[in-house]
């Protein structure tokens, strides 16, 4: 990777069922889920543009349309709006994509794990550094630069892969991708050693892979001719495993939050921050917690 070269492209796998969120997700998909008034997709979209990216790569599958139909151009909807004086809305509107940002949209035909799925974006990234996003993981940093900014920083200075990484309880350990990282120097340190998925008694450390990645383009080559490993899925941690041999991956622990989306509670624990932090609804969002939780209180004694 050119120490110069900055990421200008990510790619957001969004091919999954989202079965979790059942029955919601059989007709919006999870990306779509909102947060306060915003669907998931489009933190993980703002935080790929404040970080340089101006092509945005979403790898579907041929049954979900609301994800394109989102980033498209509403004609009826703007002109609605104009006609009535709501300016504002307009701009919210028409903001989804800033002017400059493309967004293209490429099909997995088969759901083959999400290596798979980021080797179906090579013809649109070519030969430069990428990011990809996993939008299921929304990372906040109030008031601070953006995950992926923050890795796209240090990429570019060092001529490196960067993973976003954040310590678990030794008893997740089966559920993430884990490095082993032998020194860290301010927030980042070469891996040594990448595993999916491993059971706690044989995890190399507590270090959690979580949904950020910019990744060298030699990546491509590797996931070609990568073999199926855990679930019998196409692994990118099991390509990542064998670029670090003679590439520098690092992995990097994010100033920030980050949200687990992908399961009902942090959903909910996302929203609820979003709500307290968003300036026209926190007093009300407040009110509305410490009520409920009086009346919880009331009930359980």
């Amino acid at each position: 990777m050119s120490k110069t070269q900055r990421i200008r492209k990510a790619v957001f796998p969004v091919a999954g069922l989202g079965t979790r969120f059942l029955p919601a997700t059989k007709t919006v998909p999870k990306e779509m889920m909102p947060i306060v008034d915003k669907p998931l997709i489009q933190y993980a979209v703002d935080e790929a543009i404040e970080a340089g990216c101006d092509t945005l790569i979403f790898v579907t599958n041929r049954y979900k349309h609301a994800v394109a139909d989102y980033f498209d151009k509403a004609y009826e909807l703007e002109q609605k709006l104009e006609r009535s004086g709501k300016l504002k809305q307009l701009e919210l509107v028409r903001e989804v994509l800033p002017s400059g940002v493309r967004a293209v949209f490429v099909t997995q035909a088969e759901a083959l794990g999400l290596g798979h799925a980021v080797l179906c974006a090579k013809p649109i990234v070519g030969n430069e550094p990428f990011a990809v996003m996993l939008p299921d993981d929304l990372i906040w940093n109030r008031g601070g630069a953006g995950a992926l900014a923050q890795m796209a920083d240090i990429a570019e200075r060092d001529g490196s892969s960067v993973i976003a990484v954040e310590d678990v309880p030794q008893e997740m350990t089966g559920s993430y991708g884990i490095v082993d990282v032998p020194k860290f120097a301010d927030r980042f340190g070469r891996i040594q050693a990448i595993v999916e998925k491993p059971k706690p008694e044989v995890a190399p450390s507590r270090l959690a892979v979580v949904g950020r990645y910019i990744l060298d383009p030699k990546i491509f080559d590797l996931l070609e001719s990568q073999e199926p490993g855990a679930g019998g899925e196409i692994q990118l941690t099991d390509a990542i495993a064998r670029l670090l041999v003679d590439h520098p991956v690092l992995a990097y622990r994010f100033l920030g939050t980050r949200f687990d989306c992908g399961s009902h509670l942090g959903l909910i624990e996302a929203t609820i921050r979003f709500a307290l932090d968003h300036e026209a609804l926190t007093d009300g969002a407040r009110d509305a917690m410490i009520r409920a939780l009086n009346e919880l209180g009331v009930r359980e004694h």
